[in-house]
């Protein structure tokens, strides 16, 4: 004969367990992964996600362009030749670096910005042009900043960690050209500076473009006078005027192109 189960003996609800935020898979307890603790594993993710698309699309070494990005196409004084002077090497380095290769070899000297508007936008604009892909390493901003619309797709991403985002525009860079910009511009191109003098990153070449507005803003020849650097240090750099300067400033500088379209 078969026992009934009396409602004394019934078996007890679950619900609190189930509900329980312990509970969650790890991985999907957005509670857990966005606390303290994780910290560490979010700075891997914002290194992985990024690393593991940009090897899909074969993007082996990016040519990195700073600037400012309060400069617009039509803007006033010199910022409409600024921006057109980043687009037109955005073009120029696309077609003639190694971004364009589609036979399954790595591309080189992709184009690579910080994704925004600005110098950013005429860059990546520039490697449109060309028929190339882009990368749009973006931030997030207080002003809720968002990608230019030129940047490939799948190679625009958001970073909340500026060290990430530093590390990837860093890691692949073949060159780095500076257009004129506020502190978001300084910050970069001193952090490219410092890594190089301190032989942390390879002597790749830098550019900094408008020498009249970069010695206005940085008194190079007082850093020396001052013994804050050697008269060398200035070595780091060179200075160019046009979109072409740019790019023969970097090959004289060492950079190797990949195959020439043009």
């Amino acid at each position: 004969m078969v026992a009934s189960v009396t409602d004394s003996e019934a078996v007890p609800s679950n619900a609190a367990q189930m509900a329980s935020p312990s509970y969650r898979l790890a991985a999907m307890d957005e509670d857990f992964l966005l606390g303290d603790s994780m910290r560490g594993v979010r700075f891997l993710l914002e290194y992985a996600k990024a690393e593991d698309a940009l090897r899909a699309w074969g993007v082996r070494s990016t040519i990195v362009v700073f600037g400012s990005a309060r400069i617009i196409a039509n803007g006033p004084g010199r910022h409409a030749g600024w921006y057109a002077a980043a687009r037109e090497f955005g073009r120029i380095a696309s077609l003639r670096g190694g971004a364009l290769l589609t036979n399954g070899e790595p591309r080189d000297n992709v184009i690579a910005t910080g994704g925004g508007p600005g110098i950013m936008e005429a860059a990546n604009l520039g490697a449109l042009d060309a028929g190339a892909p882009s990368v749009g390493f973006n931030i997030t901003l207080p002003f809720e900043q968002e990608p230019n619309a030129y940047s490939t797709p799948d190679l625009t991403f958001r970073f909340h960690y500026f060290a990430m985002r530093k590390m990837h525009l860093a890691m692949r860079a073949n060159a780095l050209v500076v257009f004129p910009g506020g502190f978001g511009t300084l910050d970069e191109l001193f952090e490219i500076l410092t890594l190089r003098q301190t032989d942390k990153a390879p002597k790749i070449p830098v550019v900094l473009f408008d020498e009249a507005y970069w010695r206005s803003v940085i008194n190079f020849d007082t850093m020396i006078a001052e013994g804050m650097i050697k008269a060398a240090d200035l070595d780091l750099f060179k200075f160019a005027e046009s979109a072409e300067e740019v790019w023969s400033a970097l090959l004289e500088g060492g950079l190797k192109p990949g195959e020439d379209i043009t």
